[in-house]
């Protein structure tokens, strides 16, 4: 029975998943990460479950916020740069944008990679822009999921997800009730394409135009597979720590733009009127929509054009938060249907 259960661990790994890999990629995982944790955090990383004791002294009504993403086909530049801890990054901001836009500050982030094979060099540039993410929102990463899958992925791919767990006090909620005409459209700029848009992206830039990552474009700072690879922007600290009441509404600006996204806040009497003349569109949209032939409508509808957070405040709030923010003023609330009314 001995020599059975010693050769199981070799056999799997000739079908494609190897066992002890897999324990020594994960070997160092808690010294990556109990920088992320503070005293709620109880256990340890390795465990069935992450076990997290919340404080939520001073709320009246504490709710739970939660929310999953993953970070699309991003992901091959990544492959195709070899570069990887900014995926980790990219998702933990992506997701705590996702809760801040209702006014929760995140508690806990579990993470999901699924590869073809768990290579060594790869899982720490993951779990290093996870945890520097994390520390950085102020969220502990209590545990998460690794699973080789070979005939599932391309040899040398992942795929990654993410799940957060905030909390925000019901009184405090931030829903989008309170809108009203008349009322401003703040804008918080992006930092690139962040984690939408990016099927259209390659398909443009490197089958249309035939660039390579090492390409470089007017107006970029950077090779074209560093630029698609900057790092989505954590807008929380910025929204985070307003008074209640001066945000009467948030939109995080993923797939779907301006048109798809500006509406999830919007009273159905009100329309967002968006003056798209009012802010620079960053040179990469900007190519991209010339040499794939996009329609510039559809722009506003793939990608962010420069505005990864919407704020809706009322005039007498809008110069105390731009100048908190360094927000611009985009546009207005009008009088519509909950729709979003582009100006070019």
């Amino acid at each position: 029975m001995a020599s059975q259960l010693k050769k199981a661990p070799k056999a799997y790994a000739r079908a494609g998943v190897d066992v002890d890999l897999g324990n020594r990629v994960k070997s160092g995982i808690h010294r990556m990460v109990q920088g992320t944790h503070g005293p709620e955090v109880l256990g340890k990383i390795g465990g069935f479950g992450g076990l997290f004791r919340p404080n939520f002294k001073g709320m009246k009504d504490p709710v739970l916020v939660s929310s999953v993403d993953g970070v699309g086909t991003k992901l091959k530049l990544a492959f195709a740069l070899n570069r990887h801890d900014t995926m980790g990054q990219d998702l933990v901001n992506h997701c705590v944008n996702d809760i801040a836009v209702l006014g929760a500050r995140p508690l806990f982030f579990l993470d999901y990679i699924g590869a073809e094979k768990l290579e060594p060099p790869v899982f720490q540039q993951l779990l290093k822009g996870f945890a520097k993410a994390c520390k950085q929102a102020g969220c502990a990463l209590v545990g998460g999921e690794t699973a080789q899958m070979p005939g599932m992925y391309h040899p040398g791919e992942y795929d990654l997800c993410g799940t957060i767990v905030g909390v925000v006090d019901r009184p405090k909620m931030i829903d989008g009730s309170k809108i009203r005409v008349g009322d401003v459209v703040l804008g918080l700029a992006s930092n690139g394409l962040h984690t939408n848009g990016y099927s259209l992206a390659r398909h443009v830039l490197f089958e249309q135009m035939r660039l390579t990552p090492a390409s470089r474009l007017s107006g970029l700072a950077k090779t074209v597979g560093e630029e698609l690879l900057r790092v989505h922007r954590n807008y929380q600290p910025l929204v985070g720590g307003m008074p209640h009441g001066v945000l009467k509404g948030l939109a995080h600006i993923t797939g779907g733009g301006l048109v798809d996204n500006l509406p999830r806040v919007l009273p159905k009497d009100c329309d967002a009127e968006i003056d798209t003349g009012s802010w620079k569109v960053p040179a990469m949209f900007r190519h991209i929509q010339e040499g794939g032939f996009v329609d510039r409508a559809e722009m506003y509808q793939v990608f962010n054009m420069g505005v990864g957070m919407v704020l809706v405040v009322s005039e007498k709030d809008a110069a105390a938060v731009i100048r908190r923010t360094k927000a611009r003023r985009i546009g207005r609330i009008v009088r519509g249907s909950g729709v979003v009314q582009l100006r070019f």
